[in-house]
C-alpha cells in the first residue's frame, strides 16, 4: 500500500519551534510580480510559478483587486539593494532592521507572510539574494521550490531534512514530489479549514492526502 505521510508527519510539517500548530493557506487568488530579473528570466519564472500553483487546484490571477499583486518576488545581489525598492517600507515594518538582520545572518532568502483577518494568507513577500549556491540553481527549480514553500505556512524546519521537489532525470523538468503534491491539494480542499491552530487539523488532513497520493502514483 502506498503511503504519503503519517498523521504525525503531517503535524510536524506545521508545528512551530515553540510546539504550537499553525496552518494557513491562501484565501485569495495568487497574483505574482517579480522584481530584479530580465524579461527572459521573468518568463521562465512565471511559467514555473503557474505550474506549481496549479498543484493547489487553482490558477494565477492577473491582479488582486485590493493589492494589485500579492506574491512579490525581490531578487538582489546584496541585501542593501532591498532598501531602494520604492514604498517597500510601507509593507515591511522595520525594513532597515530586517536588512541588518539578513546581512548578519548571511542568508540568501527570506519569506514574509501577511494575513487576512480570517487567518488566511493575504500576501507573501519573498526576498532572494543571488549569491553563492543559490545563484547556480536553474530558474525552474528555484521557482518551483520557492513557490511550493509559499503556498502554505509550513513549520520553520519543514524542509530541513527533505525536499518537496524533484528533478526528472529524463528531461530535467522540476516537479513537486507526489507526496507533497497530494498534501498541498488536500490542504486546499474547500471542505477543509483555510487556517488552523489545532493539531487535530492534521488528523482530518491525513485521509485526504492518502487518497490523493494513491491516485497520483497509480
Amino acid at each position: 500500500m502506498n503511503i504519503a505521510f503519517s498523521v504525525e508527519a503531517i503535524e510536524q510539517l506545521f508545528k512551530r519551534k515553540d510546539g504550537s500548530y499553525k496552518f494557513a493557506r491562501w484565501g485569495r487568488p495568487i497574483a505574482p510580480v517579480v522584481f530584479g530579473v530580465d524579461d527572459d528570466t521573468l518568463g521562465y519564472l512565471k511559467d514555473a510559478i503557474a505550474q506549481t500553483v496549479a498543484v493547489t487546484g487553482g490558477t494565477l490571477a492577473e491582479t488582486d483587486p485590493e493589492l494589485g499583486a500579492n506574491f512579490m518576488w525581490f531578487f538582489c545581489t546584496g541585501w542593501d539593494e532591498v532598501a531602494s525598492v520604492p514604498d517597500l517600507d510601507k509593507l515591511v515594518p522595520d525594513l532597515e532592521n530586517l536588512i541588518v538582520s539578513l546581512k548578519q545572518k548571511d542568508v540568501n532568502e527570506h519569506r514574509m507572510f501577511i494575513f487576512d483577518n480570517d487567518g488566511t494568507i493575504k500576501m507573501c513577500l519573498l526576498f532572494l539574494r543571488m549569491k553563492g549556491d543559490i545563484s547556480d540553481i536553474p530558474v525552474q527549480v528555484l521557482a518551483t521550490g520557492e513557490t511550493l514553500q509559499s503556498l502554505l505556512v509550513w513549520a520553520e524546519d519543514a524542509f530541513s531534512s527533505q525536499s518537496p521537489i524533484a528533478v526528472v532525470k529524463e528531461n530535467g523538468i522540476c516537479i513537486v514530489k507526489p507526496d507533497f503534491a497530494a498534501l498541498v491539494r488536500a490542504a486546499y480542499d474547500p471542505l477543509m479549514p483555510s487556517s488552523a491552530i489545532d493539531a487535530s487539523h492534521a488528523l482530518r488532513l491525513h485521509p485526504r492526502v492518502e487518497k490523493l497520493y494513491r491516485d497520483l502514483v497509480q
